[in-house]
C-alpha cells in the first residue's frame, strides 16, 4: 500500500522531462536555394546538325583514247593549274593515223583541183558546141563530189588531232591532283568518245577552297520553323545571311564561319528531309572532303524566350519542369517546353511567366508546397572568380613568418580552425 503514492510521483516526473524536451527542438529551418530570375529576352535561333564536306570542284581525270601509259609529270596531292599537262600516252599509233589521213586529203585536194579546171572549161565550150550538155553535166557533178569528198578528209584529219591531243592528258580545273589509279606501262583507256565514260580512271582533281558542306533538315521542323515566322515567334534571315559555325570531328571550333548557300526545294521521299549546304572558306585546308563535322547553323532570332540554365530543368515521364519559389515563399512545380539549347542555358518558350524565381541550385532538398530561402545564383565561373578575389588579400599575411621567440607569432594552417574545434 505504501509503494502505489511512490510510483505516482515518479511518473508525472517523467512526463515533465518529456514536454521540456518536445519544448527544446525547433522546427528546421528551411532549404537554402540558389534562383535566377527569369526575363523574357531575343535570342539567336540556332540549330545543330551533322553535316559531311564535299570539294566545290571535282573532276575525274579519265584517258579518252587507248594505249600505254607513258609517264606520270605531276606530284601526287600537290596543285595543278588548268590545262597543265598530268599524264602521257603512247602517241604513235594516233601520229600515223593522223598522217594517213593527212595524205588522203592531199590526194582528194588534186583531185578536186582537177575536176574543177575541166568543169568550169567544159562550160566554156558548151556555147560554141564543142561538148554537149550530158558532158557538161557530168563534169559539174564530178567537181562536186571532189568537193564534198574534200570536207570529209577535212574532218577526218581534225578528229585525229583531237585523238592524238588526248594523248596529252591535262588538268580540266585548276585543283589538288589526287594519287595517280594506274601506273606507267599499263594500258589504259576503252573510250574514243569525248566525255570519256568508259575511259580508265586516272587520277581526280578537286578545288577544297572554299568546301561545301552538305546537311539535311527534316521536312517537320522546317514546317514548325515556317508556322512559327507566321506567329511572329521568330524572325528568319535570308538564306545570304544565314551563317554556320563548324566544329571539327575533335570537337574544336573551326573559327571561319560559313554561309548557307543552297536549300533544296524538293523533301527526299526516302528520308523526308530537305537538302542543304553551306560555304565555307578552307584557305589552310583543315577541312577535307568526305569529313564529318558538327554544325550550328543560325537561322534568325527567336522572341519572348527564356534562357535557363540547365540544371535548373528537370525531366520526368511527363516532360520538363523547373521548381519556383513564389511570392508566398513556397516551391511549386512549373511544367515547361524547353526542347533547344544555346552555351550552358535551356531555351524555354513555354510556361514561365516574368519575375518567376526558377531555382538552380539546392533542387534536391526541396519539396513541392514547403518553404524556401533564395538567394541569387551566380554561375560557376562567376563564383570561382569572386572566391579567388576574397582570399586573395589574406595570402601574404599567412605566407609572411613572424619571429619564433614570441609564443603568439606560430605560423597559421589552413587547417588551424578545424584543429583549435578539435582542441576544445
Amino acid at each position: 500500500m505504501k509503494s502505489r503514492p511512490q510510483r505516482a510521483p515518479l511518473s508525472y516526473l517523467c512526463l515533465i522531462v518529456l514536454a521540456a524536451c518536445s519544448k527544446s527542438a525547433p522546427p528546421p529551418p528551411p532549404p537554402q536555394v540558389a534562383v535566377v530570375k527569369a526575363q523574357t529576352q531575343s535570342v539567336p535561333l540556332e540549330r545543330q546538325f551533322v553535316g559531311r564536306l564535299s570539294p566545290y570542284y571535282s573532276s575525274n581525270v579519265t584517258a579518252r583514247v587507248s594505249g600505254v601509259l607513258l609517264r606520270r609529270n605531276y606530284t601526287e596531292g600537290s596543285p595543278v593549274r588548268a590545262g597543265q599537262l598530268l599524264f602521257e600516252i603512247d602517241p604513235v599509233f594516233y601520229r600515223a593515223q593522223l598522217n594517213n589521213d593527212l595524205a588522203l586529203l592531199a590526194e582528194d585536194q588534186a583531185t578536186y583541183v582537177n575536176d574543177h579546171i575541166t568543169a568550169a572549161r567544159n562550160r566554156k565550150l558548151l556555147p560554141v558546141g564543142s561538148v554537149s550538155q550530158q558532158t557538161v553535166d557530168n563534169s559539174d557533178a564530178a567537181e562536186r563530189s571532189a568537193a564534198a569528198k574534200l570536207k570529209a578528209d577535212e574532218a577526218t584529219v581534225a578528229s585525229a588531232r583531237v585523238l592524238l591531243n588526248y594523248t596529252r592528258v591535262t588538268a580540266p580545273i585548276s585543283g589538288i591532283a589526287g594519287q595517280q589509279q594506274v601506273t606507267a606501262g599499263a594500258v589504259v583507256g576503252s573510250s574514243t568518245s569525248d566525255t570519256g565514260g568508259s575511259g580508265t580512271l586516272l587520277t581526280t582533281v578537286q578545288q577544297i577552297d572554299p568546301m561545301y558542306v552538305n546537311f539535311t533538315l527534316s521536312s517537320a521542323d522546317l514546317a514548325t520553323l515556317q508556322q512559327s515566322q507566321t506567329a511572329g515567334s521568330i524572325d528568319l534571315q535570308q538564306q545570304n545571311h544565314t551563317t554556320v559555325q563548324i566544329a571539327l570531328p575533335n570537337r574544336a571550333s573551326y573559327g571561319t564561319a560559313g554561309t548557307l548557300d543552297f536549300s533544296d526545294v524538293t523533301v527526299n521521299a526516302a528520308t523526308g528531309s530537305i537538302n542543304m549546304r553551306a560555304l565555307v572558306a578552307n584557305p589552310q585546308r583543315r577541312l577535307l572532303p568526305g569529313m564529318y563535322v558538327s554544325l550550328s547553323v543560325n537561322f534568325g532570332q527567336q522572341n519572348n524566350v527564356f534562357l535557363i540554365p540547365q540544371q535548373a530543368v528537370q525531366r520526368d515521364t511527363v516532360g520538363a519542369y523547373v521548381f519556383v519559389v513564389g511570392a508566398d515563399g513556397k516551391v511549386a512545380r512549373k511544367d515547361v517546353e524547353a526542347t533547344n539549347s544555346l552555351g550552358n542555358n535551356w531555351v524555354v518558350t513555354r510556361g514561365l511567366a516574368d519575375g518567376d524565381q526558377v531555382i538552380v541550385t539546392g533542387v534536391q532538398m526541396v519539396r513541392e508546397g514547403a518553404p524556401a530561402k533564395t538567394v541569387a545564383w551566380q554561375p560557376l565561373a562567376a563564383a570561382s572568380g569572386a572566391s579567388a578575389a576574397s582570399t586573395a588579400p589574406a595570402a601574404p599575411a599567412v605566407s609572411t613568418p613572424a619571429p619564433s621567440s614570441s609564443p603568439a607569432a606560430t605560423p597559421v594552417s589552413a587547417a588551424s580552425p578545424a584543429s583549435a574545434g578539435m582542441a576544445k
